[in-house]
């Protein structure tokens, strides 16, 4: 699989989710949405497991996961609730996704440098500083 292929992947469902998201009825309970949500999520997995599972046991394909993936279903779950809230608060879907990304993608650098030892490109440290202007002048009215 090329680079490309999995960033074309998020991005696609990065658009869908966020038209999925701001089209939801503002008078559906957020989190009864978000149990239809993960049960249909959920369906779609296992079924994909299936598939992908090349003639081994559902208990093997079990056996290497651990608490992760246990707290990153508490992570989606804020995460979502968090875009869900942002629109029904008047977020417009133009600015909502990015200013969050933007936001995190900084984030994410600093604690990639912190935590996990990357390195900074001075290229980088001016996209950074970028994001960080962009964020200013998205939210500028």
């Amino acid at each position: 699989m090329t680079l490309a292929i999995p960033i074309l992947i998020i991005i696609a469902s990065n658009v869908l989710y966020n038209l999925f998201t701001k089209s939801m009825p503002a008078d559906a309970n957020p989190f009864a949405a978000l149990v239809v949500t993960y049960l249909s999520a959920a369906a779609v997995a296992f079924l994909l497991l299936l598939g992908s599972n090349h003639g081994k046991s559902l208990g093997s394909s079990f056996g290497s996961v651990n608490w992760t993936s246990v707290a990153l279903g508490f992570a989606i779950v804020w995460l979502e609730f968090g875009y869900i809230r942002a629109y029904r608060v008047g977020w417009n879907i133009s600015t909502c996704s990015l200013v969050a990304n933007i936001a995190l993608a900084v984030i994410l650098l600093i604690i990639g440098v912190l935590a996990y030892r990357e390195r900074l490109a001075a290229t980088q440290i001016f996209g950074m500083v970028l994001c960080v202007a962009g964020l200013f002048f998205i939210n500028k009215h």
